[in-house]
């Protein structure tokens, strides 16, 4: 297994130094500072390659190239912003960088309600909680017909939170929601969030579904003659939200998304973090099932909590990710295939020295270097095994 770590560009807080000190040698990244839809220059990827070459890595995996939102709703026009989101790859695959990961969530990235959540040991944590969520679409944004998308006993525990929340917690919660999350595609205000939601209106899944594959139609083919391979990221979480539709979430959506393109240059980033908050997804079979089409891997573990929806960010090798067997799964299938996959140690708790330096949060160094070395350890010993 391919030990990589994301990097957010020249002013991630974590820098290729420190990266370089942790065994890793590839690095996950993209132009974060040109915009949604733009096509990537050459001579901007050589740039940045050169960047990551002079502190002795390699760039190996882009993420992301942005999906324009206009392609996930079909509007008249989106071929024009797929044949730029290709071009892009091209452009890419001719400075020796082919794979692709990217995401087809609609108008919001990943989405958490605390990006500070304390742990009984004293590090930070990523959560995600039901009832801040739930207050949040009732009443701050004030959806129509929000309630029904949540538990009973959720809106009414929601309802009671607001009432003792103060403007101060409400603004923060509003920004954590939909300002955006290191590495997202789009920041709202709550009135753009609302048109977005709009635009969205009548659009379902299975609207949603078919989106993606004229998507997938129209630039896997262009992918395969490139030699570049795409990896969809799973939802995050991993069910509909703000009656957004969600078609990247379960066993059954991969085997639907691998049937639209027979290719496997149409295929999957594996993230266990995001899989692992359903507990009706079994990972290390979602693995073995389509092991041909997995060409990125995400390697974090989250705990459920007692409502079945909220969660939050575990220690990798805590949770309700199995990482032992979900390492197993891959090493099998870097055995029958003779490839060696990608992964980065995903999210991570803010501990020790990270507590004292603003990191993007779910990305600090000690906290991914320790899930790092975890990892590793279990690679290391299962592979002697399999050996």
């Amino acid at each position: 297994m391919k030990e990589t770590w994301r990097w957010f560009g020249p002013n991630d807080p974590v820098t290729l130094a420190d990266i370089r000190q942790t065994g890793a040698s590839g690095i996950v990244t993209a132009l974060h500072d040109l915009p949604n839809g733009v096509v990537w220059p050459k001579e901007r990827i050589l740039e940045r390659q050169s960047m990551i070459r002079a502190a002795g890595l390699e760039w190996q995996v882009v993420e992301s190239i942005p999906v324009h939102e206009d392609i996930k709703t079909g509007a008249p026009g989106w071929q024009s912003h797929a044949e730029a989101w290709a071009e892009s790859f091209e452009n890419l695959a001719a400075c020796g960088i082919r794979t692709i990961c990217y995401n087809f969530m609609p108008v919001l990235d990943w989405t958490r309600t605390d990006l500070a959540h304390e742990l009984e040991n004293g590090a930070l944590c990523l959560r995600y909680d039901a009832v801040d969520l739930a207050m949040f679409d009732l009443h701050i944004l004030g959806r129509p017909g929000a309630a029904a998308d949540h538990l009973p006993e959720i809106v009414a525990r929601a309802g009671e939170r607001v009432a003792q929340t103060d403007d101060a917690e409400r603004d923060r919660l509003t920004r954590t929601v939909i300002a955006g999350l290191p590495g997202s595609e789009e920041s709202y205000s709550l009135a753009s969030f609302r048109e977005r939601l709009e635009a969205y209106r009548g659009i379902g899944s299975r609207e949603l579904r078919a989106n993606l594959a004229a998507f997938l139609r129209l630039v896997v083919p262009r992918a395969e003659a490139a030699g570049v391979v795409l990896a969809i990221h799973p939802d995050d979480p991993p069910r509909p939200l703000f009656g957004l539709p969600r078609v990247v979430s379960t066993r059954d959506d991969m085997a639907a998304i691998a049937e639209m393109v027979d290719s496997p240059a149409n295929g999957f980033t594996f993230c266990t973090g995001s899989y692992g908050v359903r507990a009706d997804n079994d990972l290390p079979a979602m693995i073995r099932a389509h092991g041909e089409r997995i060409h990125f891997v995400h390697l974090r573990a989250t705990r459920r909590e007692a409502d079945g929806v909220s969660f939050h960010e575990a220690d990798h090798l805590d949770g309700d990710v199995d990482m032992v067997e979900v390492v197993q799964a891959l090493l099998e299938i870097e055995r029958a295939s003779g490839r060696s996959l990608p992964f980065r140690p995903d999210h991570g708790h803010a501990m020790k020295d990270d507590l004292q330096r603003k990191t993007n949060p779910g990305y600090p160094l000690i906290g991914r270097l320790r899930g790092l070395a975890e990892i590793r350890g279990v690679a290391r010993a299962l592979s002697a095994r399999m050996a």
